[in-house]
């Protein structure tokens, strides 16, 4: 669904994948911003993966509940937003876009220009980002590299992410200080950006009552997600001259004729270098669930990579309650199946085993592993039937 970059594509291979914009009874979906929420995802679907960061547009619910892993592509982006971010923070501090509009209305001959240019150009002095404090809400691929271009630039910078990894703190430069909340991150902020999905607690983040919190002079960019700031609010500040500046990627009404926001057409992303990448990751991803059962990237399954040693592999996902895996393994050893190797891991309500076995399980011992109550997918890799028979 949607134009996946053919370098992602060619991830799978054709001799094992058939790939293709309409198939009836697909093993799995790519797709970048089709609205999925109201289609009927076929059956036969074992993995949805989402050439990008964001899945609002996947009915994640839905597909946990049928044991389906979605995966997204994390920091393949992030390159390309951090340089819109930097653009952004650019185009404010220099009143960029005002002094372009300025200067392709000018008429007259060039020497009636250059006297306009003289004596307009004072009223588009800005000013420069060393030593300018910038405040990251959201510290994961995006917001670490944003952080620390910044500070490469001579910013103070602090962020605030109470979720972050121990991967993105090892990656963030050390001068990088913390936050105490966002309100903590709002009043010490000349600049702030924001990296954090939108969620029923991200949505409106940034309203009229922080706003007034934050340092007179002061400029917003939201590169993330539409709906974290409240525009009216916003609006409403840079007309009473608190806030300098809104640099955002999502026009509206409100905004695109306003002096003092830069409005660009939703092209954080737009690169061809971050869709390429976005394309490799997902489709990496997608072929190592469909192919081993390991699982990187989801964002309703957990981590889990067991590797392969040959043989017969089953993929069982489940509710996360007890004796699940007590009672998959009992169904395997009534059969005289033996284990070679196990791994198990969950996140939230769901959990994840994978079992390499001796030898192929029937289909019928995969029936019943699959009529276990709790049980929401099986699935024999290296078997003889497509998975989807059982």
């Amino acid at each position: 669904m949607n134009n996946i970059a053919v370098a992602g594509l060619d991830r799978l291979p054709r001799d094992r994948y058939e790939v293709a914009s309409e198939i009836t009874h697909p093993d799995a979906i790519l797709v970048r911003s089709a609205n999925m929420h109201d289609m009927e995802v076929p059956e036969t679907i074992q993995a949805i993966g989402r050439a990008g960061a964001g899945v609002n547009n996947i009915p994640i619910e839905r597909m946990t509940e049928r044991g389906v892993p979605v995966f997204n592509a994390p920091g393949a982006n992030a390159n390309a937003v951090k340089e819109l971010v930097i653009a952004g923070m650019l185009l404010a501090a220099r009143n960029i876009t005002q002094s372009w509009r300025f200067a392709r209305g000018l008429t007259g001959d060039d020497a009636a220009i250059r006297q306009a240019v003289e004596s307009g150009k004072k009223q588009f002095v800005g000013f420069e980002l060393p030593g300018r404090t910038l405040g990251v809400i959201g510290l994961g691929a995006i917001g670490v590299e944003v952080a620390n271009a910044a500070r490469a630039l001579g910013m103070k910078v602090i962020g605030y992410d109470p979720t972050i990894t121990v991967r993105r703190a090892w990656q963030l430069e050390s001068e990088v200080g913390q936050a105490a909340s966002v309100d903590d991150l709002v009043r010490h902020a000349d600049f702030i950006s924001f990296h954090v999905p939108l969620t029923d607690e991200t949505r409106g983040m940034v309203n009229a009552e922080r706003l007034k919190r934050m340092k007179a002079g002061g400029v917003l960019l939201n590169f993330s997600r539409n709906g974290i700031v409240d525009d009216a609010a916003a609006v409403a500040a840079l007309d009473a001259g608190t806030l300098y500046a809104y640099a955002c990627d999502f026009p509206s009404n409100l905004l695109k004729d306003h002096p003092r926001v830069v409005t660009l057409p939703h092209i954080g992303a737009s690169t061809h270098e971050a869709q390429e990448n976005c394309a490799v990751m997902v489709a990496r991803q997608v072929r190592e669930w469909l192919e081993d059962g390991n699982v990187h990237n989801s964002v309703n399954f957990p981590e889990i990579n067991l590797p392969r040693n040959g043989g017969y592999r089953l993929a069982v996902v489940n509710n996360n309650v007890p004796n699940m895996v007590g009672q998959v393994s009992t169904d395997l050893a009534l059969v005289g199946l033996n284990i070679l190797d196990m791994l198990n891991r969950s996140l939230g309500t769901v959990a994840v085993t994978l079992i390499d076995v001796d030898r192929e399980p029937s289909a019928e011992t995969l029936t019943k592993i699959r009529a276990i109550d709790g049980v929401l997918s099986v699935r024999c890799l290296g078997c003889s039937k497509s998975d989807h028979e059982y």
